[in-house]
């Protein structure tokens, strides 16, 4: 007897044309109105609540240790936060509540309202905070607000800023810093293998002189594990003038970094001391004696909820016990609290803007925009962030340019037409194109009354080479040098060539001879026209002494520890503290 394969009452050989459509409808609609089993619900409404907070709870601990959303209306992680935590409740809801609709769509969003409603209500609250925030800050409307961010005043430029000596002078940019602290940390067989440098290297003013400073990291996380009971142990200094890479070894190593992890990490400890501040990237900074801080600057949001980023002081965190401190004015050696990220998008601002909303995009009468790059000088013991003001209908010229205090935010526009700093670069590149060196984004300088671009010329070793002078009215007037004053020196002979300075200007030095009695510190020689020039630092002075190998023969033989007595020439009546003045004459202590 054959056997005939039967499933579920379907015969194979209906396939042949024995499939009955209507059977198979009302089958299907019997099926879907059978009762389905609700789900039980979880214990009381009193107990399901508990089990929902409790739920909420410990995922809103775990979001908030790992991700460290500031609690602030203002700040836009805090409403993702809030709603990730409305959902969390939503869902713990609906599962202990068991489900007991009538299957369909409509009664399930019933069901999840009824179980919901203190959560969906405190969204809906939270959307309209959104949408009111969002437009108090629209631009369109608030143009005016956003224009006046930066204060700005007009300045003049050869009158106010002084013409800086030598050793004020960067000649490193933050590439090359890295390459030298990178070599550096190298030669240190005890800390190379466990230790990395922290890549952000912060440019500050350390005892009268310009450095840029960082912290180390640990390599991975395992050396993380054998070292962190001790901390990271020192901190790299590269000075920008002399191009010395330092590692400042610390009797307490730094446990409170970027580098850390759990409790002691700075994002984690900032949030846990400060829990309703914003905080911009923290920055490394060392004081007058030499001990570690992170600066962390306050951010806020001055208009409307999310417009208008500003700063409002800063947190102050030793690196090695964690101690922190807000302050509202920040003590004067810290160097910098606004970012340069924050001045130029003020002044962007500020620019566009000034003239109303409307102007920016039909006519763009006076509407301006800061270039694309930016560099620091230090004045007067601050950190100045400098950068170009260009048209917003053309990016061939500069209008002028601004500088702007990075720990006050005091900012001057210093109109001077002339050439943008990219096309400062290929003109001093274009003098030595035969060597293939890159320059350096360009910083400001006063040399005889003229706004000068100064660059440092770097060869394929990332390391620099010569120098590069550019006039900023008249960029065809390209200078360079194998040091410094070799540069300085033939830029000054060009402007006087071209008529802008008087034939034979030199850096102020005119006086009468004096004489003091001191100990050698340091010495450095280059050769200038031919002519060897040594430069030489007594203890106890950060200037120089210009001994000429023409004039003062014997200089050849002067050595560090020496006692000399030496003549000098300056304009005042004391030595200046930073600076090269022309040496006359010396003699060796007890010689006749």
């Amino acid at each position: 007897m054959p056997f005939a394969f039967q499933f579920g009452g379907f015969d194979p050989g209906s396939f042949g044309g024995g499939f009955n459509p209507e059977a198979f409808q009302q089958q299907r609609a019997a099926r879907a109105q059978r009762p389905r089993k609700a789900r039980r619900a979880v214990g009381t409404p009193f107990t399901r609540t508990l089990i929902n907070l409790a739920v909420t709870l410990v995922f809103g601990l775990v979001y908030f240790y790992l991700e460290l959303p500031a609690l602030n209306l203002h700040a836009e992680e805090f409403y993702v936060f809030v709603f990730l935590l409305c959902a969390v409740y939503c869902v713990c809801a609906v599962f202990t509540s068991g489900f007991q609709g009538d299957g369909s769509i409509k009664g399930y969003f019933h069901f999840v309202r009824k179980q919901c409603a203190v959560p969906f209500l405190a969204v809906v609250v939270l959307i309209v905070i959104l949408a009111l925030g969002a437009v108090a800050s629209w631009v369109v409307l608030r143009a005016g607000s956003y224009s006046k961010l930066l204060p700005i005043q007009a300045g003049d430029f050869t009158a106010e800023v002084e013409e800086i000596s030598y050793d004020q002078i960067p000649m490193l940019d933050a590439d090359s810093a890295t390459q030298l602290g990178t070599r550096k940390l190298g030669e240190l067989a005890d800390m190379v293998s466990q230790f990395e440098i922290l890549p952000t290297y912060t440019q500050i003013n350390y005892q009268g002189r310009p450095v840029r400073v960082t912290s180390l990291r640990y390599g991975d996380l395992i050396k993380w594990f054998t070292n962190r009971g001790d901390g990271l142990p020192a901190y790299l200094i590269i000075d920008m003038v002399s191009q010395e890479a330092e590692v400042v070894r610390l009797s307490e190593g730094m446990k409170y970094t970027t580098a850390e992890h759990f409790g002691r990490n700075l994002y984690r400890h900032l949030r846990f001391n400060y829990p309703t501040m914003m905080f911009d990237d923290p920055v490394f900074e060392i004081d007058e004696e030499g001990t570690p801080f992170w600066v962390c600057s306050r951010i806020v949001r001055t208009i409307g909820l999310f417009g208008g980023v500003d700063v409002k002081g800063a947190v102050l965190v030793n690196a090695v016990t964690g101690e922190s401190q807000y302050y509202e004015q920040v003590p004067n050696w810290v160097d910098r609290v606004y970012s340069y990220d924050i001045i130029m998008q003020q002044y962007d601002f500020y620019g566009m803007y000034h003239n109303g909303f409307l102007n920016s995009m039909f006519g763009q009468r006076d509407v301006t925009v800061t270039t694309d790059g930016w560099n620091y000088i230090a004045i007067d013991d601050d950190v100045y962030m400098y950068t170009g003001v260009t048209s917003v209908t053309s990016d061939q010229s500069n209008i002028g340019f601004i500088l702007s205090n990075q720990r006050t935010k005091e900012t001057k526009f210093y109109p001077c037409a002339g050439a943008t700093e990219q096309s400062a670069q290929v003109s001093a590149q274009s003098r030595v194109q035969q060597m293939s060196y890159e320059a350096t984004f360009p910083l400001l300088l006063n040399i005889a009354g003229q706004p000068t671009y100064f660059m440092s010329l770097k060869g394929n070793d990332g390391l620099v080479k010569m120098y590069a002078m550019v006039n900023v009215q008249q960029y065809q007037l390209v200078e360079t040098g194998q040091t410094l004053a070799e540069c300085e020196n033939n830029y000054r002979q060009a402007l006087a060539h071209a008529g802008l300075i008087a034939a034979g200007e030199q850096r102020p030095a005119a006086g009468s001879a004096q004489e003091q009695e001191g100990v050698v510190a340091e010495i450095r020689s280059t050769v200038i026209e031919g002519n060897t020039h040594y430069y030489v630092r007594m203890v106890g002075s950060l200037g120089y002494l210009d001994f000429s190998a023409a004039e003062v023969p014997r200089a050849v033989l002067l050595d560090v520890g020496d006692h000399i007595r030496y003549s000098y020439i300056l304009e005042g009546a004391e030595f200046p503290e930073n600076g090269i003045v022309p040496a006359v004459e010396f003699s060796f202590t007890g010689e006749a």
